[in-house]
């Protein structure tokens, strides 16, 4: 979707969170369930559009994996905007299913672009070690995990790993996309509830980059390899067998930034070009 507005349109701005164990990921799919379909279908019905809205999300999450800052946005005509923006959380709260909810709806700045505009996303990975397994409460959202966890040696591993890297090592490879990412933060904190929590940013994310993170650094924690391993695989720069892709439900993510409303295009311009590493060939 391009940054510019269409004349007589409003471009609209959706904070949501949703429960990801019915769905299948966010991006819409024949004949199954996902978030972006239902939130279509409920715009659609509650705006009484003739033609659905076409969202643009921060960052597609696969099946199974959770939201509490997702954003989103659409482009609908100033009038049904006018008409509708008041009582949209309203209808919106009646039509959609319990397992996710919109939180905001607002007129977007000018430049927004829900993907292309962010910073930075955050994820959170949540892992419970304790030898009697997770509290049924929050096994939907937590990772059972069989061995004890050393939460100082996991965050020394990952402190190799924040940077900007060529994570192809750790990432699903897709025709035509790069795999060069800046990780902002990765470090590791056990709760008082004794869950251990992984925070995951970066400017973006390449297809299972976080789940296959914190697959090699449990490995580290419960001692299976040493704390220089992550670090080697990573400089390897292809995908590694022995990298084990955690569970989705796990994952959640919790949070997407954006520079200050004058820098918006800016960044969403910037954020296309197609990255390589410093003294990268073309070729």
């Amino acid at each position: 979707m391009s940054d510019e507005v269409e004349p007589g349109h409003v471009r609209v701005r959706l904070d949501l969170s949703y429960d990801g164990k019915d769905f299948s990921g966010w991006a819409k799919q024949r004949e199954l369930r996902t978030v972006q379909g239902e939130l279509e279908s409920a715009l659609k019905t509650v705006m009484r559009l003739a033609d659905p809205v076409e969202l643009t999300v921060a960052g597609r999450t696969d099946a199974g994996v959770h939201a509490r800052g997702q954003v989103a946005q659409f482009d609908v005509p100033d009038e049904v905007w006018a008409e509708h923006r008041d009582k949209l959380l309203r209808r919106l709260a009646g039509r959609l299913p319990q397992d996710v909810r919109v939180w905001k709806a607002a007129e977007a700045p000018v430049g927004f672009n829900a993907r292309f505009s962010a910073i930075w996303r955050r994820y959170a990975y949540r892992v419970g070690d304790h030898r009697a397994g997770v509290d049924p409460l929050r096994r939907g959202h937590v990772l059972w995990h069989q061995w004890p966890l050393d939460v100082d040696a996991m965050n020394e591993a990952a402190a190799a790993l924040v940077g900007e890297h060529d994570f192809a090592a750790y990432c699903k490879k897709r025709e035509g996309a790069t795999t060069i990412r800046t990780l902002q933060q990765l470090s590791w904190e056990r709760g008082e509830d004794g869950i251990v929590t992984a925070t995951v940013r970066a400017d973006a994310f390449c297809h299972n980059m976080v789940r296959s993170l914190v697959g090699a650094l449990l490995h580290v924690g419960d001692g299976h390899r040493p704390a220089d391993w992550p670090g080697k695989v990573l400089g390897a720069a292809v995908r590694d067998s022995s990298v084990h892709v955690v569970k989705p439900h796990g994952l959640t993510l919790e949070e997407v930034g954006y520079p200050a409303d004058e820098l918006l295009a800016a960044r969403s311009k910037e954020a296309r070009n197609l990255r390589t590493l410093p003294g990268a060939g073309c070729c």
